[in-house]
């Protein structure tokens, strides 16, 4: 059984980890500059469920094998930092979000910003470490099964971490229908939403096992 102090120190580090921003947060802040509110929280929901995926993972035993096997820990760090920069490189050579005049541009489905939320919570090397290497240290001997605690602190992370990700998107929501009728600061966000996510992915690749573990 989970402790209240265990659901007390997990809340304050997921809090910690909810407000840092990492490539989550920028995926989910930029879809709401581009098309709307309710494009970021479809997006968190992706993410949140991405990041549950990882939570099952870190519950049966992927975090056993990724601290052992550094072959593995490399496969999950470098898949995600390529689709960090994959993800820039788009953003970078994707200049088509105003048109003439400063109209939109044609919103994309819920439920495919939904599936690339989750694709982006998957993949995070950030959301990784958390919940591979730093939640684990939150599980206490002798209060139940490891799989158990493992699964009820990382969805207390997921739901702490969801009601960030929608304060993101309704904040840039709002800053994003502001933004649509001046095209010159839209392709300058874009430009910066790209060079934020090339820089997060080289950055994901070049920390390694040992320094990825010592910041955690």
């Amino acid at each position: 059984m989970v402790s209240f102090s265990q659901l007390l120190l997990v809340s304050g580090a997921a809090l910690i980890f909810a407000l840092v921003p990492g490539p989550a947060v920028v995926f989910i802040v930029t879809r709401s500059v581009d098309q709307n509110r309710r494009a970021g929280m479809a997006s968190g929901l992706g993410v949140a469920v991405g990041n549950w995926v990882l939570v099952i993972g870190a519950a049966y035993g992927l975090s056993a094998l990724l601290a052992t096997s550094t072959a593995a820990y490399d496969v999950v760090r470098f898949t995600g930092a390529a689709y960090l920069i994959y993800l820039g490189v788009r953003r970078l050579l994707d200049r088509r979000t105003t048109f003439e005049g400063g109209a939109a541009p044609p919103a994309q489905p819920l439920r495919w910003l939904f599936g690339q939320g989750a694709l982006v919570g998957v993949l995070n090397p950030k959301a990784a470490l958390f919940f591979f290497s730093f939640l684990p240290q939150f599980v206490v001997g002798g209060h139940g099964a490891v799989a158990t605690q493992m699964l009820v602190l990382g969805t207390v992370v997921v739901a702490i971490t969801l009601v960030s990700d929608c304060g993101y998107a309704t904040l840039a929501g709002g800053v994003g229908q502001a933004l649509l009728r001046r095209p010159k600061v839209v392709r300058r966000q874009q430009v910066v939403a790209g060079c934020v996510y090339i820089a997060l992915g080289v950055a994901a690749a070049v920390t390694g096992p040992n320094s990825a573990k010592a910041t955690s």
